[in-house]
Order: structure tokens, then C-alpha cells, then sequence
């Protein structure tokens, strides 16, 4: 199992929590992205640079990712393309995307993008905060767990 990151949008403190998990239990996690990022030195992170351009991460990481595989993203399209790859998706606040919600995490994207295209602000996410990084650490403990690597 590897772990990618859809690093252009990952919270800071998220890339950290993969950082200390990749060195604790020995799993290789590759950032993606497109601008140069800085890694700790590990064996077991590196960080790809990939071409400016819509997509061209994302692209990169389907293209990647194996069955198995752990993407980290917040990206609907993206994690529903992993899906199909028989890999597993969880986003920066801690929730898995699933066979079973990812069509309506799609149809509820659409929804929002055409709003916004008719000049309705939808706001934001709201911050990233405390409860959501311990979100994601427990949901990625429990995921390596299962996985035998916790």
C-alpha cells in the first residue's frame, strides 16, 4: 500500500500527521503536485512535481494509484476516478468517499458549481480546525490498522 496526496490544496497540518505516519510505520507517501513542495528527509516521503495545468495533478495520481492504494484528497472528481481504480479515498477532515456516497458527493458539487456560476455566493468550507485534524488522524489510524500497518 502507498499513500498520495493531492498536495496542492492539502491542509499543512495534514501533510505533517502523513509525514510522522509514513516514518512510524514505514509506507511510502508521495505528494503530488504542481509547484516544487518541501519534504522531510525520509526514505518514505517524496514529493512529484508535475506540469502547471487544470487537472494535471489529479491526472498523475489516477495514473499512479494501484488497487490498495490510499489517495488523500479533497477533490470529489478525483477521489470517485480512485474509486474506480480500486483504491481508497479520504479527505483532509477525515471522511472516506465510498461507492455509496460518492454519486451524491458529485451530484451535490454540480449543484454547488452551478450556483455559483448564476452569482450565488455559497460561501466556503469552513476552517480547517482541531476537531478535523483529529478526525483525520483517528480515520487514518484505524485505515492502516485494518490495513496491518498500525
Amino acid at each position: 500500500m502507498r499513500i498520495w496526496v493531492d498536495a496542492d490544496a492539502c491542509p499543512g497540518v495534514v501533510k505533517e500527521i502523513l509525514y510522522r505516519v509514513a516514518d512510524r510505520v514505514h509506507v511510502e507517501v508521495t505528494l503530488v503536485a504542481n509547484q516544487l513542495l518541501r519534504v522531510p528527509p525520509s526514505k518514505y516521503v517524496r514529493a512529484v512535481q508535475v506540469p502547471s495545468g487544470f487537472d494535471v495533478a489529479d491526472r498523475e495520481i489516477v495514473r499512479l494509484a494501484e488497487p490498495g492504494d490510499l489517495v488523500i484528497t479533497a477533490d470529489i472528481p478525483l477521489a470517485a476516478d480512485i474509486l474506480k481504480k480500486g483504491a481508497q479515498a479520504l479527505n483532509p477532515r477525515g471522511d472516506f468517499y465510498t461507492p455509496d456516497n460518492i454519486a451524491q458527493q458529485l451530484t451535490m458539487r454540480a449543484f454547488m458549481d452551478e450556483l455559483r456560476g448564476s452569482g450565488v455566493d455559497t460561501g466556503g468550507p469552513a476552517p480547517y480546525g482541531q476537531a478535523d485534524r483529529q478526525q483525520f488522524a483517528n480515520a487514518l489510524d484505524r485505515h492502516l490498522r485494518k490495513a496491518g500497518l498500525g
